[in-house]
């Protein structure tokens, strides 16, 4: 397969890069090919004989995956840890568990560290110190490392914190990138989708309290803001699931009168509305698999769906971030999560191009305010309000390293799939969700009328 232009572009620069620097800095637009790049460049630095190995490090054991197919089929050797191979690829929840025989490969070898979507890793702030997988990084492998080639499409952390391995300017505390690649440039090139943005509200949204008085509010920020109706109560209201759900069905309907095995993404916001939503499409007709972090068997499910021709599929913390399905062109949000990371990354599993007339991606989610802002500002790469950090005062971190569980020489065994799940909670936990804040809500929404749809189109 012959490499995108900025995936070129980028191994050129990182090669050059390193004659005179360890540590390389890639942004690029969720769904662009990170991975295929970073494949790339670690085939260049073999072939040239710069390193002897590559250590990949990602939030999930679905993008673990993806790396290690990525791999084998760019550099034609095992990736697995084992024998003959050239690397091995782990999750960040694993780091905390590597015995010292696995911290000994970057002293025995030459090694480049490949960390995907490190916006995970924390390097701390002047309030608190790295989370322990931006810990682990600092101490273990910043310095040991030959090479580290760090990537994020979302390079912020909703914590204000800094990025582990990133480099930021002073006094301002702005990120400072080796390499950006747009979403601009990669919808100009077809490497993405044109992103469509559907916003559904309500004129007439109806709020009966326990005492039995009607309210009426003129739109569901309006509601949000001036009742204890929180964002949970909507997006798991079965009259705007049903009403989300109809127009991304409409939608994919469409959609696969030209692409016969589109696909569409229903992001819920826990297991039970999963599948209240599953019971939902059975009523319009529809089938769809329910894939979530508490399944075991949600890895090859996900697997069986990215080959086959099925239409729905609906996730609970997964298939948020670096979640290969090329064939996601539609997806309905629905998740309580408002937080800007987590809606960019969400909408990057649908915007995979992949052939020529299938260059459209479509979302369809509540008009809530914070959801809107993100959507309005989706061109900014580096929104500004995030483009910074308050690091430039770090408060200590512990030296101790902690216990650690036996393992092989590469170590895969103790990832567990209790270890498959993304546990960031120092980057989440700051995130607004739906009951961040008024608990306890017990009124009935009423809504008189129609609904009202305003779609975002950005070129």
């Amino acid at each position: 397969m012959e490499l995108r232009r900025w995936q070129s572009e980028c191994v050129d620069q990182a090669c050059e890069h390193y004659h005179q620097h360890r540590h390389f800095f890639c942004q690029a637009t969720p769904a662009a090919g990170k991975t295929r790049m970073a494949a790339e460049l670690g085939k260049r630095l073999l072939g040239e004989g710069r390193i002897d190995a590559v250590v990949c490090f990602a939030p999930s054991c679905q993008v673990v995956d993806g790396f290690q197919r990525t791999f084998v089929e760019v550099v034609g050797k095992p990736f697995d840890g084992q024998m003959n191979a050239v690397g091995v690829a782990v999750t960040y929840q694993s780091l905390e568990y590597r015995d010292e025989s696995f911290w000994r490969l970057f002293d025995d070898l030459r090694v480049l560290a490949v960390f995907d979507e490190i916006h995970h890793c924390s390097g701390g702030s002047n309030v608190q110190g790295p989370n322990i997988w931006g810990q682990k990084i600092v101490q273990r492998i910043q310095d040991a490392a030959t090479f580290t080639l760090a990537m994020s499409g979302t390079p912020w952390r909703s914590d204000a914190g800094s990025i582990a391995l990133a480099r930021y300017s002073t006094p301002e505390g702005n990120l400072i990138v080796d390499y950006c690649y747009s979403l601009t440039d990669a919808v100009n090139e077809k490497v993405c989708r044109v992103p469509n943005i559907t916003l559904l509200d309500h004129p007439k949204v109806g709020l009966k309290g326990s005492a039995g008085v009607l309210k009426t509010y003129q739109d569901f920020a309006t509601l949000l803001k001036k009742s204890d109706a929180t964002f949970e109560t909507l997006v798991t209201n079965p009259d705007i699931n049903h009403k989300l759900l109809k127009l991304a069905q409409t939608k994919l309907n469409s959609v696969r009168e030209s692409t016969p095995d589109a696909a569409g993404l229903v992001v819920a916001t826990n297991i039970s509305h999963a599948h209240k939503i599953a019971e939902y499409l059975r009523e319009m007709g529809e089938e769809a698999k329910v894939v979530t972090t508490h399944r075991p068997d949600a890895s090859p499910l996900i697997d069986e769906f990215r080959t086959s021709s099925e239409r729905w599929i609906i996730a609970v913390g997964m298939i948020s971030e670096g979640t290969d399905i090329p064939r996601l062109s539609v997806c309905c949000y629905l998740s309580r999560v408002r937080t800007e990371m987590y809606f960019r990354q969400v909408l990057g599993r649908v915007l995979r191009h992949r052939n020529v007339g299938d260059d459209q991606a479509w979302m369809f989610m509540l008009a809530e305010p914070d959801l809107k802002k993100f959507s309005e500002r989706l061109l900014e790469d580096l929104p500004e309000h995030l483009s910074g950090c308050e690091h430039l005062k770090f408060v200590p971190f512990s030296e101790n390293s902690g216990d650690f569980q036996l393992d092989d020489f590469w170590g895969k065994s103790s990832e567990s799939s209790e270890l498959c799940e993304l546990n960031d909670t120092s980057d989440q936990s700051s995130g607004r969700t739906a009951s961040n804040s008024r608990a306890g809500f017990a009124g009935r929404l009423i809504l008189e009328g129609g609904f009202r749809e305003r779609l975002l189109i950005f070129f």
